[in-house]
């Protein structure tokens, strides 16, 4: 596994500074957001497929700091029923763009879909009553998701790229069963980008979710979350207030190591859970911490991922008989 790094943590430097600041923690692989929800500071895709200049020029400032393209990032709502067609442009530009760099893995949500035929807004069902909320989720699942996951699939598919989906709050996939319901529809070219965080907001064991997406995990964000007490056991966890209300929220994230109890030894758990689950791929630092300097979060994160690291393959073999 290496450590990685999603570059809009520190979307507030510029490139090059960015670029020092990766290179200066000794990283190697950079996860750089296209569009969508990101507003793309360090990466302008549509230029780096139509610019040969400009795409040499942006690779040479990594590869004079032993930097590379690990993967790309275009998390959006492309299910969305009024600008699900512009998110879908960046999805597919986005894939365009990892072809041409060998970039194996784009990472994105699985969109949310209106409720019905006609409606402008997403609509996420999270209980299974009342009755029509399984009228919703069979046309949202049937009659827009999977014929939409079907066509990308095949898109990616033809060009050698991997489709690692988020499993994220106000998304038709956000846990286990609905992610490897997504893969067994459309194959094996979907899988999950596993980031911790917001299953365990959901209540979920990040451990025993790896284990359980045993072979289907293409990619793993390493973030953190905070319950805060006081709240999630008045309110619960569902909370609709905005980021910068943390001290009012139920959870919040937070840089590794702040949130979940268990500290250096559940990550180190974690990463163990992963390799059992056959991967072994990037670790990308993704920081949301609001109350923290990026920067010094980062550092911390790695530092935290670096203590656990599983870097060589085990040595342990069955002995021969």
């Amino acid at each position: 596994m290496r450590i990685a790094l999603l570059t809009d943590s520190l979307g507030h430097l510029p490139f090059e500074r960015m670029l020092d600041a990766a290179a200066g923690l000794g990283l190697s692989d950079l996860e750089f957001a296209t569009g969508g929800w990101s507003e793309a500071p360090h990466l302008d895709a549509e230029r780096m497929l139509s610019d040969r200049d400009w795409r040499d020029a942006f690779l040479g400032a990594l590869r004079e700091r032993g930097l590379s393209v690990g993967a790309l990032n275009a998390n959006g709502n492309q299910l969305h029923p009024v600008i699900g067609r512009d998110v879908d442009a960046v999805v597919r530009r986005t894939v365009e763009l990892a072809k041409e760099l060998q970039v194996p893995t784009v990472v994105l949500m699985s969109g949310l879909p209106g409720g019905a035929p006609g409606d402008t807004t997403p609509n996420w069902i999270t209980t299974s009553w009342p009755p029509e909320t399984q009228a919703i989720l069979d046309y949202q699942w049937n009659d827009v998701a999977l014929p939409y996951w079907r066509d990308l699939a095949s898109f990616a598919r033809d060009r050698g790229v991997r489709l690692a989906v988020e499993m994220h709050g106000q998304q038709l996939v956000y846990n286990a069963s609905t992610l490897l319901r997504l893969r067994e529809e459309v194959g094996d070219v979907v899988g999950a980008n596993l980031d911790p965080s917001h299953p365990m907001w959901m209540g979920v064991d990040p451990r025993q979710l790896a284990r359980e997406l045993d072979g289907a995990i293409h990619h793993v964000h390493m973030k953190d979350v905070r319950i805060q007490p006081s709240v999630a056991k008045v309110n619960g966890v569902l909370d609709t207030q905005p980021p910068e209300r943390a001290r009012d929220r139920a959870w919040n994230y937070v840089t590794l190591g702040m949130g979940h109890p268990g500290g250096q030894q559940f990550w180190g758990q974690f990463l163990s859970d992963l390799r059992v689950a056959g991967y072994d791929g990037l670790l990308s630092i993704e920081h949301e911490d609001v109350t923290q300097d990026a920067v010094e979060g980062v550092t911390q994160s790695v530092a935290l991922v670096r203590s656990v690291l599983l870097d060589g393959p085990p040595s342990w073999r069955p002995a021969d008989v």
